[in-house]
């Protein structure tokens, strides 16, 4: 029984092994960078449509087709450090007026119904916001804690990174999310 090294075995299998990764990687590396990418939800600013350790697949490539809805939940760079990511929900869109009074949200002169995501909600503050070309406002759903336009104010479309697509974890709560109807 011949128990030597065979370097041709070994380059052949070596060789097979650098084709394999080279092939994942030309197929993860663009779906990972381009189209799709993952996002931990930390905080309960979106609570209780979205918990603290939600892991989401974020569609990054549904905007360059198409434009921002009322009612998207989106990930985005924080206006004030690009390198921190938050997710809130699209409450205003460009052109539109927002006002924020008396625990309600009123767009171009109608308050806001809310009830296909949130109960009994009430949006604190005290603001009229006029929203331009490529300007957004966001809110989180837990609006008694969240961090959002109501404190860092109009939301750039250039930083909106992409719309929540799916949940995969907890696997409980697996679900692909569509936009509420208003």
């Amino acid at each position: 029984m011949d128990k030597s090294f065979d370097i041709n075995k070994y380059l052949s299998f070596t060789l097979e092994i650098v084709k394999i990764v080279v092939i994942a990687a030309a197929i993860v590396i663009p779906i990972r960078y381009f189209l799709f990418q993952p996002f931990f939800v930390e905080g309960q600013s979106m609570d209780p449509n979205f918990a603290s350790g939600d892991y989401l697949i974020i569609d990054e490539i549904s905007y360059r087709f198409s434009q921002p809805e009322r009612g998207d939940v989106i990930v985005f760079k924080y206006p004030l450090n690009d390198s921190r990511r938050l997710i809130k929900r699209i409450i205003g869109l460009p052109g539109e007026t927002i006002v924020i009074a008396d625990c309600r949200v009123i767009i171009n002169n109608n308050v806001l119904d809310e009830s296909a995501y949130l109960n009994d909600i009430c949006t604190s503050g005290n603001m009229t916001v006029i929203l331009g070309d490529n300007e957004y406002f966001v809110l989180g759903d837990n609006r008694e804690f969240s961090f959002d336009s109501r404190s860092f104010g109009i939301l750039q479309k250039d930083l909106i990174i992409g719309r929540v697509f799916i949940r995969a974890w907890p696997i409980n709560s697996v679900e692909k999310f569509s936009n509420p109807s208003y």
